[in-house]
C-alpha cells in the first residue's frame, strides 16, 4: 500500500491518498481541491473519500471529489456537523461547496475499498463523531491524536472527557503503528506512549 500525504485547504491540513495497485485511490480527509490534482497528477483515480471528521479545513474537497465521480462517507454521528456552522467554515469567512455523504459508518465497522480493510475506530472528543481509519500498521487519526499533542476540544460539540477515553483506546492498540495525523507531521503509538503528554 502506497500512502502520499497531501496538505490541502486554507490551513494545508493533511489529506492522505492510498493505493494498492496504482490505478484506484482512497482519499482520507479532503481540504481542497490539493488531492483531487495529486491524484490525477500521479494517474490515480479517486474511488472513495473517508473523513475522520466534519471540520472545513478536512472537507473543503469533497463536492469536487464527487463530481469527478468519488464516493464519500462519514461517520454516522457526524452528518449534522458537516453542513451546520460547526463546521467552522462561517468563522473563518469560507463557504464549503455543498456535497452530501454517500454513505455512513460506524465504530468497529469494516470498509474494503479498492483492495484495502479500512477499521473504523469511534474517537470522539475533538468532534462528537470523529473516527480513526486503521489500514493495516497505520492509523489514521484526523484531529484526534497529533505528535506529542492532542487535538482542541473547545469547539462545538467538542468533549475532553471523550478524547481523553479515545487517546487512552487508540494507545491502547498493540504494536507500534504509524500514525497519520490531520497535521503536521507523523509519529507512531511508541512515540505517543513515551512523550505524548496526554498518554
Amino acid at each position: 500500500m502506497d500512502i502520499i500525504t497531501v496538505p490541502a485547504g486554507p490551513l494545508r491540513a493533511n489529506s492522505y491518498l492510498l493505493t494498492e495497485d496504482d490505478k484506484d485511490a482512497v482519499i482520507i480527509d479532503c481540504g481542497g481541491a490539493e488531492p483531487l490534482q495529486e491524484a490525477q497528477r500521479r494517474g490515480l483515480t479517486p474511488r472513495f473519500v473517508l473523513l475522520t471528521h466534519g471540520h472545513f479545513d478536512h472537507i473543503g474537497g469533497c463536492a469536487a471529489l464527487q463530481a469527478a465521480g468519488a464516493q464519500v462517507g462519514c461517520a454516522e454521528a457526524e452528518l449534522q456537523l458537516l453542513a451546520s456552522s460547526a463546521n467552522l467554515a462561517s468563522d473563518m469567512g469560507l463557504r464549503i461547496p455543498p456535497f452530501r455523504p454517500d454513505f455512513t459508518f460506524r465504530g468497529g465497522d469494516e470498509l474494503d475499498l479498492c483492495g484495502m480493510r479500512f477499521s473504523v475506530i469511534a474517537t470522539p472528543g475533538h468532534t462528537p463523531g470523529g473516527v480513526t481509519f486503521r489500514v493495516g500498521d497505520a492509523l489514521f487519526t484526523g484531529d484526534t491524536l497529533f505528535r506529542e499533542s492532542v487535538g482542541r476540544v473547545d469547539f462545538p460539540g467538542g468533549s475532553g472527557a471523550q478524547l481523553r477515553e479515545s487517546i487512552r483506546r487508540l494507545l491502547a492498540i498493540e504494536g507500534d503503528l504509524a500514525v497519520y495525523p490531520g497535521h503536521d507531521e507523523p509519529t507512531t503509538l511508541g512515540h505517543e506512549r513515551k512523550y505524548n503528554p496526554f498518554a
